[in-house]
């Protein structure tokens, strides 16, 4: 078993059918079970057709009129010795956000490839003490007034899989949670310890700062967030008891920015399995959210998902805020 991690904070630190063809986490493979969902804010929908989801490229203005002035990026790489590899580095060079936070690193902090340290960029990255498994990183325009890495929980913290970025205004948590695993072996310590401890921890946060929390949530929490949900009501990332953790959590003081937005848009998917030409025929999940406080709602531009994007099994999210 490896050594537990101890959090540390840096003030200045430099599936479905589709899917069941992925590798169990657990057991060290390069593919994963991973699904994640959301919730369905019930409202006038104002959804734009699937297709003309990927051509906004922002929306203008918050509900009263304000134009962002941030834009956050999130994308679950996939390992990113194999994303800088497909030029992943150019989607930052492209898109020009001004945090990019990265899920599944699959890298030592001392290993991170070279071509990662961009001009521009702060850079921040927490590895798991398993070699080639989860691991978060940030990038980020403006040099954070701190950073937090893991939960300040022993049994959470050995997999590098949250980091905190402390701006003027708020608090950015990107996170890669935890898989059930095939067959659910890790759906008791997801549900009733992750679940419970992260939830918890951003309420802590959102209590002295607004939150702005991003990744690969591994949860479907509605049947819209999953091409196929009638046959995978026991897969990892679409049972009920994930799901009802989701709301739980949403129901604690925040929201599902996409949904908010997007209340009835269908076919919205943030990842798709390699076999079976999944993402050609777009049989996918909604996996990877931007979860906000509540009162960062009036700040809301858009919740964006640059399905073209290549270079993993997930496609980058974006979201832009008038702050």
């Amino acid at each position: 078993m490896p050594p537990k991690r101890s959090t540390r904070v840096e003030k200045d630190a430099g599936e479905p059918k589709q899917k069941r063809t992925r590798k169990d986490v657990e057991e060290g493979a390069e593919k994963k079970d991973e699904e994640k969902s959301v919730t369905e804010e019930k409202k006038e929908d104002t959804s734009p057709s699937t297709s003309e989801i990927e051509e906004i490229t922002s929306r203008t203005e918050t509900a009263d009129g304000r134009s962002p002035n941030i834009k956050i990026a999130s994308w679950n790489i996939n390992g990113i010795r194999a994303w800088v590899k497909k030029d992943g580095m150019s989607y930052l060079k492209n898109e020009k956000p001004d945090i990019l936070c990265v899920q599944e690193v699959k890298c030592d902090e001392e290993q991170i490839p070279k071509e990662v340290k961009v001009d521009g960029y702060y850079t921040y990255f927490y590895g798991g003490d398993k070699p080639g498994y989860a691991g978060t990183g940030i990038f980020s325009k403006k040099k954070p007034i701190s950073i937090k890495k893991g939960l300040g929980i022993d049994k959470h913290d050995d997999e590098g899989r949250v980091i905190t970025a402390e701006y003027d205004k708020f608090y950015l948590v990107t996170t890669y949670v935890p898989n059930s695993g095939r067959g659910l072996p890790r759906l008791p310590y997801r549900t009733k310890e992750w679940d419970v401890d992260f939830s918890q921890y951003l309420q802590s946060l959102d209590k002295k700062k607004p939150v702005v929390m991003c990744g690969d949530l591994n949860v479907a929490h509605e049947e819209i967030d999953l091409a196929n949900p009638k046959t995978n009501k026991k897969t990892a990332g679409f049972t009920n008891e994930e799901r009802a953790e989701f709301t739980k959590l949403l129901s604690s003081g925040f929201i599902d920015s996409f949904r908010t937005l997007y209340p009835k848009q269908e076919g919205a998917y943030t990842f798709w399995s390699s076999m079976g030409n999944a993402r050609a025929k777009n049989v996918g999940w909604r996996l990877d959210y931007f979860v906000l406080s509540k009162r960062l709602e009036k700040d809301l531009c858009d919740s964006m998902i640059r399905k073209t994007v290549m270079g993993s099994d997930h496609c980058p999210i974006v979201l832009t805020m008038a702050l």
